[in-house]
């Protein structure tokens, strides 16, 4: 059985999920909503120029943008993705962000 950890002040309630987490200047902010053996969601919101350097995951991950646009760089090839839209980076190729705006973005991990 998988064993999970939620945040239960969320759990059970409707939310926006870009109302979870919030800028700070000059700052990356991440909130990890569900956390678990198999997979992780978590809540990002980035300031205008910040970024993640390059790394890999062995793992697929959806990233869905909720507010703002942001440059994906998965294996060197740059992708905008912007309020509204996702892009499945995929395993195991290295992979960049950096937020042209600020920007909130929703990440989930599957782990199979």
């Amino acid at each position: 059985m998988e064993k999970y950890v939620s945040d239960d002040s969320i759990s059970g309630k409707v939310l926006k999920l870009e109302d979870l987490v919030q800028y700070q200047q000059d700052s990356v902010v991440s909130r990890a909503i569900i956390q678990g053996e198999k997979g992780t969601v978590t809540l990002f919101a980035f300031d205008e120029g910040q970024s993640l350097s390059e790394h890999s995951a062995p793992f697929d991950v959806l990233v869905q943008v909720l507010e703002g646009a942001m440059e994906i760089r998965i294996g060197g090839d740059p992708n905008k993705v912007s309020s509204g839209e996702v892009l499945i980076m995929p395993a195991n190729i290295p992979h960049s962000l950096k937020a042209t705006t600020k920007v909130k973005m929703n990440l989930v991990m599957i782990r199979s």
